[in-house]
């Protein structure tokens, strides 16, 4: 199967004329250590990021990923989350920390959403996987600390696992 070139072209409130090419089939090809459990479809349908993460990108990814989402444009809502619990740091420490790229101004999930759409770009994405497999130490916190399939214990690990692709509700 031959893979079409899409080239894409953001406009949104954080970027304008930014500009990539899809260069893998959605969702397929991912690097063999890269195995999320949740797409990003899924994710904005359980509840991530208090719904205030991308309200303004629908016009970048499918118009189906933004059905049935709970999203609060003014601000960032825990009870919008599936654990209805804050698990989020203010954009201002990912930039500090220098966790934020210039072509994902967001952070991760940005990066996910488009790397599953099928953007590639060297370095980035394997300096974004290495974060991703960084978070399995919250897995190990959660089976460590609570009963199997105990929601409440560990909600706050649980949340930020969901933001990171984890299906917190399967441990």
């Amino acid at each position: 199967m031959n893979t079409i070139y899409k080239k894409i072209i953001v406009n949104d409130l954080m970027q304008r004329n930014y500009q990539y090419t899809l260069t893998e089939p959605v969702g397929k090809n991912f690097n063999p250590r890269f195995k999320p459990e949740l797409t990003p479809k899924e994710m904005l349908r359980l509840g991530v990021f208090g719904g205030k993460y991308m309200t303004d990108c629908a016009d970048e990814f499918p118009p189906d990923w933004y059905k049935n989402v709970k999203l609060c444009h003014e601000f960032h809502n825990p009870e919008l989350n599936h654990f209805k619990i804050n698990a989020s740091q203010p954009l201002s420490v990912w930039q500090a920390k220098g966790w934020i790229y210039p072509e994902d101004p967001r952070g991760w999930f940005q990066w996910y959403c488009r790397y599953y759409m099928g953007r590639r770009i060297p370095g980035e994405d394997d300096k974004q996987i290495k974060r991703w497999l960084a978070m399995r130490r919250h897995i190990s916190q959660i089976k460590s600390n609570c009963l199997p399939g105990d929601l409440n214990c560990r909600k706050k690990q649980r949340q930020a696992l969901l933001h990171w692709a984890y299906d917190s509700r399967k441990i």
